[in-house]
């Protein structure tokens, strides 16, 4: 072996080191062989000399040399010694046209075709807390101590069947027990095997377009939408048709009427993000379409937990008597997003059919997390959480709204209020949101703009959601007269270009 290597050896095992010094070594020589500092057929010293020269056991050398036998990194050949093994691949001409285009490629070039689509198409945030996060609720209002309670009295019972993965659509009495809940808060129609539950809202969808939509198929989606759907659609090979929305909801027309998809995904409780009610009218619509023509309806039952002074109309699922409507929901609002617990409630006769597919793609589990939250449910703590939290929420929306108010009365006007955990704060026609958005980023604040939702600029609005959920009320007005200053500068910005380009 070259003395350098010897030397280099020893220099790195010199360093200070709680790990042994075998593992230490074996590493070393891993290095070195996959870098080529060591190459194909070097015979490498006896197991004494090279202990001798590094000043540790004999012994501990053997025993490297046959953990990197064992992983194919050296051959021992009975009489002669033991070499390193030629395992360098075999490119050929390749190698060179690939060390010729691998600098020329970026990364994001590296992607599959959908890949590069979801990367930008991606709506995620950097940031998910603090003032105006949209979407977020105030997770330091969460009872953590009675849920620790719950959870330590599960644990202290576990079975070996709570630990294990979870079969037919999820730990039975947390179904039942949302099965209760939703026939009482929603007037859904279901019974507990028609509950299925998942890791959130992403993944119901994600189940429901699997088993229900094959590739090219069409969906309409909501014009503007949560990103995530279009997102979700398009990365799965559908095609999503945008169907704009009124102050009723979804609003199709004649012509798109006219070519039935084979989905509708829609939140009809609070639209997102415009936050309207879809009319019992547009409900009835709807569902009489899909019973024609043999559409899935998708209810996303948005934020329908909270309603501040107007009672919440019945979910399309209670409304529908033929078996076209998944409804889809979480606890992400209502507890908080890190729970990762969302569920599904599927027509009686592809209960079982979900239920195998959820098992066989995702593989259950969480078990014990469900345990604890159907008790937490059964106990009573899930709809008292519910109650006082919506009574905060609504004190903080107030506060905000006579914030906007003060500053600008109706000149920017409010849209989506009356329930959910943000709002929309309209700008005049064509002003720059994406800037505003940046601008109040540099200043600590967070919006974001609704230009994004929509699918075409041409006929996107321009607007802020503003999260209050998770704005202690004391900050709330501090923080929106620093967003109001950043609006009013650019506004003046934009209209100084137009001046000098007028």
């Amino acid at each position: 072996m070259d003395p350098t290597l010897s030397e280099w050896l020893a220099a790195q095992l010199s360093e200070p080191s709680d790990e042994p010094a075998y593992r230490r070594l074996t590493h070393l020589f891993k290095q070195a062989i996959l870098s080529g500092q060591i190459g194909g057929g070097t015979r490498l010293p006896s197991s004494r000399a090279l202990g001798q020269d590094l000043g540790i056991a004999r012994n501990t050398v053997t025993h490297v040399y046959e953990q990197l036998q064992a992983e194919g990194y050296v051959q021992t050949q009975t009489g002669s010694g033991t070499y390193v093994a030629d395992t360098s691949p075999d490119m050929s001409g390749a190698a060179v046209r690939s060390r010729q285009s691998h600098h020329a490629a970026r990364d994001h070039q590296r992607l599959s075709r959908r890949g590069r689509r979801t990367i930008e198409l991606s709506g995620v945030s950097k940031v998910q807390w603090g003032a105006f996060m949209p979407g977020v609720p105030d997770v330091t209002e969460f009872p953590v101590k009675v849920w620790t309670r719950l959870q330590n009295r599960i644990w202290r019972g576990a079975r070996p069947e709570q630990m294990t993965y979870a079969q037919g659509g999820g730990y039975p009495p947390l179904r039942r027990a949302l099965a209760e809940y939703l026939r009482v808060s929603r007037a859904a129609n279901c019974q507990s095997e028609q509950v299925i539950m998942t890791t959130g809202i992403h993944q119901s969808l994600d189940l429901a377009i699997r088993m229900l939509c094959d590739v090219g198929d069409e969906v309409w989606v909501e014009d503007p939408c949560y990103w995530g759907v279009r997102n979700l659609l398009l990365s799965s090979g559908l095609t999503p048709v945008p169907i704009p929305v009124d102050g009723e909801g979804i609003n199709p027309s004649a012509q798109q009427l006219a070519r039935p998809p084979r989905m509708i995904i829609c939140t009809p409780s609070h639209q997102y993000p415009l936050g309207c009610v879809m009319s019992l009218a547009r409900r009835r619509m709807l569902l009489e379409y899909a019973r024609l023509h043999g559409c899935w309806i998708v209810e996303d039952d948005y934020d329908s937990e909270f309603r501040y002074g107007i009672s919440p109309l019945a979910s399309l699922q209670g409304l529908d008597q033929h078996g076209n409507v998944i409804y889809v929901g979480s606890f992400s609002k209502v507890l908080f997003p890190g729970l990762r617990v969302g569920y599904m409630v599927v027509p009686d006769s592809m209960a079982d059919l979900f239920a195998l597919g959820l098992a066989d793609l995702y593989r259950e589990g969480q078990t014990m997390l469900h345990a604890t939250l159907a008790e937490f449910i059964y106990e009573g703590y899930l709809g008292t959480h519910i109650r006082r939290m919506r009574g905060l929420y609504a004190e903080r929306r107030d506060i905000l709204t006579r914030a906007v108010r003060s500053r600008y009365d109706d000149r920017l006007p409010i849209l989506g209020d009356e329930a959910g955990l943000h709002l929309v704060l309209a700008l005049p026609h064509l002003q720059d949101d994406f800037g505003v958005v940046r601008q109040a980023l540099e200043r600590g604040i967070v919006v974001r703009p609704l230009r994004t939702y929509y699918s075409s600029a041409s006929t996107a609005q321009s607007g802020l959601l503003m999260g209050y959920a998770c704005v202690p009320h004391e900050r709330i007005g501090p923080a929106f007269e620093t967003l109001a200053e950043v609006i009013d500068h650019c506004s003046k910005e934009k209209a100084g270009i137009s001046m000098q380009t007028s």
